[in-house]
């Protein structure tokens, strides 16, 4: 096997000391002269050199490397967050380790100490639901983390999310304002903070609008019983007797399912019946008729949770809560074009 190439190697061929080639290599090549520093950089990629990692971290007590917990890297939400996230991290010279928890409380809780047992500056994570005992665990600690999508009122940590309830009321308005006068909502039955803050959302502005809202419109599904639940949920929305009916879901999953169930029982969208979905994903693109959903900031929201977890790991003690307004794509799916 090649013998790897060390800094003594370098500073032999470069016929400077091995202080030079580390100073240069270790971003403080201020400390020899231009041509010396061009020198030393010429020789070290010309023979590939790598930089021992473990040896820089012991020396600087960093690794430069950030932990990131997604919920399930299937999500769409998730592949455009992580490339904002790596983007904005490589700006900064910093790689992302990345683990997905599939929304499962032990999986997210032995990421987080794996990841902190490969000595991460810091952590951006994705909470489960449930898992206000591991935040509070992590406040105990010394590494710096951010909360991001997804955070607990209770718990005072630095987080960057959507603004859930005010999305949720827009959703409401904006269908409203088309004409429609029974508006149901599906959600999943969690405790997320984030979802509940849709449900809440959708309840006030369906009170302050002066419509109907309760268990016929407002529905919950479980995860464990899925398909049972939606297709339960559609048919019971679909007999109720409305004119001008509508379902806000409160996720894409959740709206992909609905409309096929919809498509099951003959319903057309929108003419029997007008869809309004949370988040957007590429599944829309294969529904008769375009879906009208809100867009989550994604790449404001990667490259802001970077730079507030920068920040922290600068030891700036300064807790950030940050709400960001949704997106809005008009679709035909709220009868739009009628």
């Amino acid at each position: 096997m090649k013998r790897k190439v060390s800094l003594k190697d370098i500073a032999t061929k470069a016929n400077v000391s091995a202080a030079a080639v580390s100073y240069v290599l270790n971003g403080q090549e201020h400390r020899v002269s231009p041509e010396m520093a061009h020198r030393i950089k010429t020789l070290a990629q010309k023979l590939n050199y790598r930089p021992h990692h473990i040896a820089r971290s012991l020396k600087t007590r960093r690794t430069n490397t950030i932990g990131l917990v997604v919920a399930n890297i299937s999500y769409r939400f998730t592949t455009g967050i992580t490339s904002a996230i790596e983007a904005e991290a490589k700006k900064h010279n910093y790689s992302v380790l990345i683990g997905s928890s599939d929304e499962e409380l032990p999986k997210f809780s032995d990421l987080v100490n794996v990841l902190v047992d490969r000595d991460v500056d810091g952590l951006i994570l994705l909470p489960v639901d449930n898992s206000e005992k591991e935040i509070k665990e992590l406040l105990k600690s010394d590494i710096p983390f951010i909360l991001m999508d997804r955070y607990f009122p209770d718990i005072s940590t630095s987080y960057i999310a959507l603004d859930n309830y005010r999305a949720a009321q827009d959703h409401v308005d904006y269908l409203v304002r088309l004409g429609h006068t029974h508006i149901a909502f599906i959600n999943y039955e969690v405790s997320m903070y984030h979802l509940c803050e849709r449900t809440r959302g959708y309840t006030d502005a369906m009170k302050r609008n002066k419509l109907p809202v309760n268990s016929k419109w407002n529905k919950a599904i479980r995860r464990e019983k899925f398909d049972e639940d939606m297709q339960k949920a559609i048919s019971q929305i679909c007999t109720q007797p409305a004119k001008k009916r509508a379902i806000i879901f409160a996720s894409d999953t959740l709206a992909i399912k609905g409309i096929r169930y919809l498509n099951q029982l003959g319903k057309k969208i929108p003419e029997d019946i007008s869809v309004i979905s949370f988040d957007e994903s590429e599944a829309f693109d294969l529904f008769s008729c375009a879906v009208t959903h809100g867009r989550q900031p994604l790449e404001e929201m990667g490259r802001m949770a970077v730079q507030m977890l920068i920040n922290e790991m600068a030891n700036e003690k300064v807790t950030r809560q940050v709400l960001l307004p949704s997106g809005f794509v008009k679709g035909s799916s709220c009868g739009e074009d009628r």
